[in-house]
């Protein structure tokens, strides 16, 4: 049994070598074909590309003045890793963590020689360990750092399984056949952490029965303490952490009271399942997408239309419905430049992939290992 597991491990988690790493961060085609990379204005695209199980679509239009989202594509002989990172308060964590999250969970799953919940939950707290140790390297000079975090949703693909793992309010959806009849179902797979929903107040106000504050109505949107939407994130050290909310910080994330203990928590939400010859894609996108789609129009907009753009399509569909929520045009939307896009909509990225069974259940890895990385700045 020991000698079969090492089989698994070894198959799983085979290092890439040096020249097998393609960033397309940099401006590398990272596993993109028919021409690779491609920018259009404020928004930056890899149409249709190859990762180790089939068909993968990938794209992030800016509207802050420095890019906050950040995401990425790692896929070989070990399976296939896809990250969206949504920062808020600024870049800071969200580059921290495209930079260091794989990297922890690569390190983590080698040393238990396979995938589980536990090892990717264990990457999300080392990562969330390591900026928190930047932020007090630099608190006597940039504090502004404890008010930096991002949202963090993972997918892994391995040996059969999709793990799902999130913390904040990115989402992933699956679409999946429907019988014989052409159709098709989206099943969201992701817990979102927003204080909007019902469940999220529910469980702030169980883990804080002595803070009748613990969540604020404010302008018709619920917040944590008034400050903050979303309940867990990686980064926001300010609300975890009492001697980063001293007056060092900016007024408006210090609480009136001291902290007695961690408000905010870096821990996902984690699902694994079993793939299934009918599920066709994945839709891995930030909040930006979903403030403007629905999870039915989202699949039914990747299940009618070719591979190729699909996550692109994805994102100008949400810029068309931003667009006639304000009585303007797409091409005058378009035309607004970053900062002031904000006020139209998020920043946004999607990463589309689609699911080859046959690949799949053959534990059949195709072409070169695939790492790429939306860029940092368009």
């Amino acid at each position: 049994m020991l000698e079969n597991l090492m089989k698994f491990a070894s198959f799983c988690w085979k290092p890439f070598s040096g020249n097998e790493n393609n960033s397309g961060g940099g401006g590398g085609g990272g596993g993109c074909v028919d021409g690779g990379i491609g920018r259009d204005g404020l928004l930056w695209f890899c149409d249709i590309g190859k990762y180790a199980y089939g068909d993968f679509s990938m794209a992030v239009v800016q509207a802050n003045q420095v890019l906050e989202d950040q995401s990425q594509i790692e896929s070989g002989p070990f399976g296939t890793f896809v990250g969206v990172y949504d920062g808020h308060g600024g870049h800071q964590t969200a580059r921290y963590v495209c930079d260091n999250l794989f990297r922890h969970f690569r390190e983590i799953s080698e040393e238990a020689q396979g995938v589980t919940s536990d090892t990717i939950h264990r990457a999300f707290l080392e990562t969330e360990g390591g900026f928190t140790s930047l932020v007090s390297e630099l608190w006597s000079s940039q504090p502004q750092m404890a008010s930096v975090g991002s949202c963090c949703l993972v997918g892994v693909i391995c040996q059969q399984t999709l793990y799902v793992a999130n913390a904040g309010d990115s989402r992933a959806v699956l679409g999946r056949k429907v019988g014989s009849t052409g159709g098709i179902a989206a099943i969201q797979l992701s817990t979102e952490h927003n204080a909007n929903m019902e469940a999220v107040r529910q469980e702030l106000r169980e883990l804080h029965p002595d803070d009748p504050q613990i969540v604020v109505l404010k302008h018709g949107v619920w917040r944590v303490k008034g400050i903050i939407q979303v309940s867990r994130s990686i980064g926001d050290v300010y609300m975890k952490h009492a001697q980063f909310n001293t007056e060092a910080l900016n007024a408006k994330f210090r609480l009136p009271e001291p902290m007695t203990k961690p408000i905010l928590t870096a821990n996902p939400s984690i699902i694994s399942l079993p793939l299934q010859s009918n599920d066709s894609f994945l839709i891995f996108a930030s909040d930006g997408l979903w403030e403007h789609l629905s999870n039915e129009k989202a699949v039914d907009i990747v299940h009618s239309n070719p591979r190729a753009e699909s996550a692109k399509r994805l994102i100008n569909a949400a810029l068309c419905e931003a667009a006639r929520k304000r009585e303007m045009r797409f091409s005058d939307l378009t035309r607004i430049d970053k900062k002031v896009r904000r006020h139209f909509h998020d920043d946004i990225t999607v990463i589309v992939l689609f699911l080859n069974h046959d690949l799949i259940t053959r534990g059949f890895v195709q072409g070169p290992p695939v790492s790429l990385r939306s860029a940092l700045e368009h």
